[in-house]
């Protein structure tokens, strides 16, 4: 029987482009998703860029006697970990929810690896984890600090644990990537970022609004000691992240124990910056109007991925003029996300 990996919550936004890039390196995935933050539409797409037929499960990693019946039936080695909930300003509101979710999942997920005898496990970790910096950029030998947000502290609480595990274990080999901001969206059109309800995350705000489903964008805080008072982030192509996990993979078929990795480009953007910079490549004027600071954000935040480079020979290869193109040929062509009927994209014409 053919080796499987896992990938739980591969039908979400990282998750399915991830899923695609281990397809086209020749890995056989199973992909389990409640759906809470995708669709089903997400897995038929995927199957026509990939040209093969996906295992899908809708399922729960909080139910165990699921999770255990998967690993009873297939031959799974590793699993790649992205099943989260993942709104910061919901997780200070559903804190029970998202601790519920995120740890206690998690636990039944390694709970049933290891009956099974699988011990490597790529997770999708979050800058969260670093609190609010003492200087950017950021280093992974700065250590974790005090997450703003109930999100974060569940990436934290989860990355503690599975260095507990390793430390108890040598069997186990588990990447930890730190991701920062993920945008843009495959070049194709054909699968991209589509939140239910509305959007948390800065680029499906800005693009809902140019396309005219929402009447303006909301920036919180323009009092932050920013460059221009506005939230500094490190935006990175959803497709160079999901190269990044090929990577952390070829990494844990030789070398047990735990490793972490920032997945980010380096480079530190503004919420104006990135308003103006959509506004110069596509034509289209985004209104939008300040509100307060949000719970749970912090000023600025961007990586040093250098040691991803030197230990995975990975760096982000699409600047920012990329992650906004193929956002936006993603939402042009998908109005309305995966409820849109797909047709072939446009090429966005740079100005």
């Amino acid at each position: 029987m053919r080796k499987t990996t896992l990938i739980t919550g591969g039908a979400g936004y990282i998750g399915s482009h991830t899923s695609l890039a281990l397809i086209d390196a020749g890995h056989n995935v199973l992909v389990l998703d409640n759906l809470c933050n995708s669709c089903r539409e997400c897995i038929a797409r995927l199957e026509y860029l990939a040209h093969t037929r996906i295992d899908f499960i809708n399922g729960d990693i909080c139910d165990s006697s699921l999770l255990a019946d998967i690993f009873s039936r297939y031959d799974i080695d590793t699993v790649v970990h992205f099943a989260s909930l993942k709104s910061v300003e919901e997780s200070t509101l559903k804190p029970l929810d998202y601790y519920t979710n995120n740890v206690g999942g998690t636990l039944n997920l390694c709970r049933a690896m290891a009956h099974h005898g699988v011990f490597k496990l790529v997770f999708s970790s979050s800058a969260t984890v670093y609190g609010d910096p003492v200087q950017t950029p950021i280093l992974e030998d700065f250590g974790t600090g005090k997450p703003a947000n109930p999100y974060g502290r569940t990436k934290l609480m989860i990355e503690e644990l599975l260095t507990d595990l390793c430390n108890a274990d040598p069997r186990w080999s588990i990447a930890l990537l730190r991701y920062f901001n993920p945008i843009g969206a495959h070049e194709s059109g054909l699968i991209g970022e589509d939140p239910h309800g509305r959007p948390n995350n800065l680029l499906p705000c800005l693009t809902q609004v140019a396309i005219g489903r929402l009447p303006e964008l909301t920036v919180y805080g323009c009092d932050y000691p920013t460059v221009d008072g506005t939230c500094v982030r490190d935006y990175i192509h959803v497709v160079d992240l999901a190269n990044g996990h090929l990577k952390a993979l070829e990494v844990l078929q030789h070398h047990n124990g735990i490793h972490y990795w920032n997945l980010g480009t380096g480079i530190g953007y503004s919420v104006l910056q990135i308003i103006h910079s959509f506004e110069d490549i596509t034509g289209i004027t985004v209104p939008y109007r300040f509100a307060p600071r949000r719970l749970g954000d912090i000023a600025k935040c961007w990586a040093d991925p250098s040691k991803a480079g030197r230990e995975l020979g990975w760096r982000a290869q699409r600047g920012l003029e990329q992650m906004i193109i193929d956002t936006w040929r993603w939402q042009s062509c998908n109005p309305l996300g995966y409820q849109s009927s797909f047709e072939v994209p446009a090429l966005i014409e740079v100005k």
